[in-house]
């Protein structure tokens, strides 16, 4: 009876880490796709989406996109009607995790309730930019895929900069990747 018991206590415990290490694979494998796609080409759309709040500056950004030729999908809203920003921002998200598109331009009223709910997946790293500076340092150091944009609080010609801005800086990797790779949680 105790060497049955040993032996389960032994397989849970492989079973267990070998988990561990899967979703250390898969993370990686997320990281390495998102940097290399991070600027958007003819094959791999941008993903976009808003509430009510941010609508009118969504269509703005669309617009500025295809006019620079920039693939997206817009995941809605499509109208000023009240509607909640995660309805939006979780196929969002769930664009990016798949591979269906490279990054992600998220917009509300703060640009707070986008951001907090892109950031529940496990391999988006959602950033709430306000301005040139905030942008430029997400993605150099924490490699940011999602700009989240306050609709209610920036310029639209600034919302432009922010995305542009974005779109154009890599991220530094060296000691900056050793902390993004602890962002992920670790489910036991």
């Amino acid at each position: 009876m105790y060497k049955q018991s040993l032996k389960l206590q032994w397989l849970f415990c492989l079973i267990n880490k070998f988990a561990k290490l899967c979703r250390v694979y898969y993370f990686c494998a997320t990281i390495i796709f998102t940097q290399k796609n991070m600027t958007p080409d003819d094959s791999t759309p941008v993903a976009i989406c808003s509430d009510h709040a941010g609508y009118e500056l969504k269509e703005f950004v669309c617009d500025w996109l295809t006019e620079k030729n920039i693939p997206f999908i817009n995941f809605g809203t499509y109208s000023p009607d009240s509607c909640d920003y995660a309805d939006f921002a979780h196929p969002l998200a769930d664009s990016i995790e798949s591979g269906e598109s490279c990054c992600g331009i998220a917009i509300c009223g703060s640009g707070e309730g986008v951001c907090m709910t892109v950031n529940k997946h496990q391999s988006i790293r959602g950033a709430l930019c306000w301005n040139t500076d905030i942008a430029k340092l997400t993605r150099q150091h924490n490699d940011a895929n999602v700009c989240c944009l306050p609709a209610r609080f920036i310029e639209k010609e600034t919302a432009i900069e922010i995305i542009e801005l974005f779109f154009n800086t890599a991220f530094d990797g060296g000691r900056h990747q050793t902390r993004i790779e602890k962002i992920p949680l670790d489910e036991d």
